[in-house]
C-alpha cells in the first residue's frame, strides 16, 4: 500500500457550458446544458440535451426525445417495474453513449448475489447505446454506496464508499479493555476479502466478478475513517470492462472536480455521547465514575486525486481543515491552491466561519481568513477567480467578498448586511451575482423565496441592485443548483417554485429576466395535473423553446411568450 509522503482581483465571468451530448449536425440549435460548478466538468443529472435530443431517466426507464418533432423516439427499461420506487438515477451522456448511475440500495449485494437486505449498499452503472433504438451494452455492480461522479471529455470518474465486512463482538454493559481487545482481535482476524471493494461486470451475456487489487489501495498518513473510497474510471467510448478502479482507505461524502483533479471530502459526523451508569467493581463497594467517550475533532478531511488523461487516477495527498463543509461549492481549485470554506462550532453562539488556502500538491495549509459571521453558519459559497463570496446567516445576512489573490494572506475585502440569505450564488457576468434563497424578518424568521441581484464589480463595496420576494414559497434551486437555469444570451433565469396560498399548494417554474440592474418576472409555467400540480425539477433552453421537466412529463413552451407548444407525457 502507498502512503502520502507530505503531511489584482480577477473579474467575474460566467462559466462556459459543460460538455454534454455532442451532436454533429450543423442545424443543431443553441441550447443550455446542466448547471455545473466548473467549466469543462460535467455532473450527473436526471436530464441531458445536445439540442437535437433530450435524454432523461425516471422510475427506471431511460427515454430519448427528439427536439424537432417533440416526441419520444426511444426508451429502454433499466430496472424491473417493481423497482420503480428505487432512488432516482442520474446520467452522463457523451455522443451516442449514456452512463446511468443507479443507487441500488435494496437490489443486490455484490459479494453475496441476490439478497433481500444487503449487508451494505451497492451501486449499479449501466452503459447505454443511444444510436438508433436505445439498448443496454453492459452494466457494472459495485460494492458500496454511490457518492458522486464527474466527467471530463468522455472520461467519467465515479466515487463509491464501502465499509469492511467485519463481525464485531456484541456490546454489553460498560465499554471495557476486554471489549476493546475482542474488537481488535475481530479486526485482525478479518480476511483481506472483508476489506477490498468488489465489483461485477455483465457484458455480452457474461458476468465476471472482480476485486480491487491490493496494489491499487492507498491510505493517507493520518487515519481518516474506516471506509474505503473507490474511484472507478469509465471511458464512454469504450467498455465498462476496461474500468480501472483505485481505492483510498478513508471516509468521504462530498466530491468536487476540475479538469485535472478530483477531490473527495469527509465532513465530521458528530454524536453526543451519553455517559453510562457508574459501575461497582466486585469487592470494593465503591462506584467507579463512568467514562464519556472522547468526541472526535471537528475537522474536514480532504483527499486529492490527479485525473489528467484518461487512465486510472493517482492519489496525491490528503489534508484537513477545522470545521465542516456546506457542499461542493465550499471547495475551489485555483492557481495551484485549494480554497476551502467551513463553519466551526455546534451552538449558535459558538459558530463562526473561515476560508482556508491549501497547497494543492501537498494539501498543506498556506493561509486562512477566519472570524466570518460570528454566531452564524455558512449558507452559500462561490469562488470566481481570485475572489470568494461567502454568505452567513442567523438573523441578518452578511455577504462577504474575499480577496484571495495572495494565498498566504487571504482577507475580507468588503461585506454587505441584509435581511434573509442566499442559499445559492450564480455568476451572471459583468460583475454581477444572482442569489437564490429566503427573505427573513430582522429576527431571522424566513418569510419566503427571494431572488437577488448583486453588483460585485468592486469587491470592497458590494451592493444589492434588485430583489424579488415571493412569500410562503421556496425553490429546489436553494439546495440543488442543477434546478437553476441561467441563459446569458437573453438574461433568462428559471427556477422551480413551490408555494402555499390560503392552504393551497402550487408548483410551477418561475421565469425571470435579469438585465442591467433589474429582475423582471416574465411569467410562470405549470404542468398539467389531476389532483395537484407536478413539481418542475429542470428547465432547458433549446433554440426558441423553453423545455421544463417534471415527474409526469416534459412541457415545451415558447421561450418569449411562454405559450405551451407541446406536452410529452412520461
Amino acid at each position: 500500500m502507498l502512503e502520502d509522503s507530505a503531511g489584482g482581483i480577477a473579474k467575474e465571468s460566467v462559466p462556459a457550458a459543460a460538455p454534454g451530448i455532442q451532436g454533429g449536425a450543423a442545424s443543431t440549435p443553441q441550447h443550455s446544458t446542466t448547471n455545473v460548478h466548473e467549466a469543462g466538468v460535467d455532473e450527473p443529472d436526471v436530464v441531458k440535451t445536445d439540442g437535437r435530443r433530450v435524454v432523461t431517466v425516471s422510475r427506471g426507464v431511460l427515454r430519448v426525445l427528439d427536439t424537432a418533432t417533440r416526441r419520444i423516439i426511444g426508451s429502454v427499461r433499466l430496472l424491473d417495474a417493481q423497482q420503480g420506487w428505487a432512488p432516482s438515477a442520474n446520467l452522463l451522456v457523451q455522443g451516442d453513449r449514456a452512463l446511468v448511475i443507479v443507487p441500488d440500495v435494496y437490489a443486490t449485494d455484490v459479494k453475496r448475489g441476490p439478497y433481500p437486505m444487503p449487508s451494505q449498499p451497492s451501486t449499479r452503472f449501466v452503459l447505454v447505446d443511444l444510436a438508433g433504438a436505445p439498448r443496454v451494452l453492459s452494466s457494472e455492480l459495485v460494492s458500496g454506496s454511490y457518492v458522486d461522479a464527474r466527467m471530463v471529455g468522455s472520461t467519467v470518474r465515479l466515487v463509491a464508499r464501502s465499509v469492511p465486512e467485519i463481525k464485531y463482538p456484541q456490546l454489553s454493559g460498560n465499554p471495557s479493555e476486554q471489549l476493546q481487545k475482542r474488537t481488535r482481535a475481530a479486526v485482525l482476524r478479518a480476511p483481506l476479502s472483508a476489506w477490498l471493494p468488489t465489483y461485477r461486470i455483465t457484458e455480452g451475456g457474461t458476468t465476471s466478478s472482480r476485486t480491487v487489487e491490493c496494489g491499487q489501495v492507498s491510505h493517507p498518513r493520518d487515519y481518516t475513517g474506516t471506509s474505503m473510497l473507490t474511484v472507478y474510471t469509465v471511458d464512454l467510448t469504450g467498455r465498462l470492462g476496461d474500468a480501472k478502479p483505485i481505492t483510498l482507505a478513508a471516509d468521504g461524502d462530498i466530491v468536487y472536480g476540475t479538469t485535472t483533479s478530483l477531490y473527495v471530502a469527509s465532513n465530521p459526523h458528530w454524536f453526543y455521547a451519553v455517559p453510562m451508569a457508574a459501575s461497582v467493581p466486585s469487592g470494593t463497594g465503591k462506584p467507579v465514575p463512568p467514562k464519556t467517550p472522547k468526541q472526535p475533532p471537528e475537522q474536514t478531511q480532504i483527499h486529492r486525486f490527479e485525473i489528467s488523461g484518461d487512465g486510472a487516477p493517482r492519489y496525491v495527498a490528503s489534508g484537513s481543515v477545522p470545521g465542516r463543509l456546506l457542499n461542493q461549492y465550499s471547495l475551489s481549485d485555483y492557481d495551484g491552491y485549494l480554497r476551502v470554506a467551513t463553519t466551526s462550532g455546534l451552538s449558535d453562539t459558538a459558530q463562526q466561519s473561515a476560508v482556508y488556502e491549501l497547497n494543492a500538491d501537498t494539501m498543506a495549509r498556506a493561509g486562512a481568513v477566519s472570524g466570518l459571521g460570528k454566531g452564524q453558519r455558512i449558507y452559500s459559497v462561490r469562488f470566481i477567480g481570485a475572489v470568494g463570496y461567502v454568505v452567513t446567516f442567523r438573523q441578518v445576512d452578511p455577504l462577504y467578498t474575499l480577496d484571495l489573490s495572495d494565498p498566504a494572506h487571504p482577507r475580507v475585502a468588503g461585506e454587505i448586511e441584509l435581511t434573509g440569505y442566499s442559499a445559492y450564488l450564480s455568476p451572471a457576468g459583468d460583475g454581477r451575482l444572482i442569489g437564490v434563497g429566503q427573505e427573513a424578518s430582522t429576527q431571522g424568521r424566513t418569510t419566503g423565496l427571494q431572488v437577488a441581484l448583486f453588483d460585485v464589480h468592486d469587491p470592497a463595496h458590494p451592493k444589492r441592485l434588485a430583489q424579488l420576494v415571493k412569500n410562503a414559497s421556496h425553490s429546489n434551486a436553494e439546495w440543488d443548483p442543477h434546478a437553476f437555469l441561467y441563459w446569458p444570451a437573453t438574461g433568462t433565469a428559471v427556477l422551480p417554485v413551490n408555494s402555499w396560498d390560503g392552504g393551497q399548494y402550487s408548483a410551477s417554474a418561475l421565469v425571470l429576466t435579469v438585465t442591467g440592474s433589474k429582475i423582471t418576472v416574465q411569467g410562470t409555467i405549470a404542468h398539467p395535473h389531476s389532483d395537484q400540480q407536478a413539481g418542475i425539477s429542470r428547465a432547458m433552453v433549446i433554440g426558441s423553446d423553453l423545455w421544463t421537466l417534471s415527474d409526469t412529463g416534459v412541457q415545451v413552451s415558447n421561450a418569449s411568450s411562454l405559450a405551451t407548444r407541446s406536452w410529452i407525457s412520461l
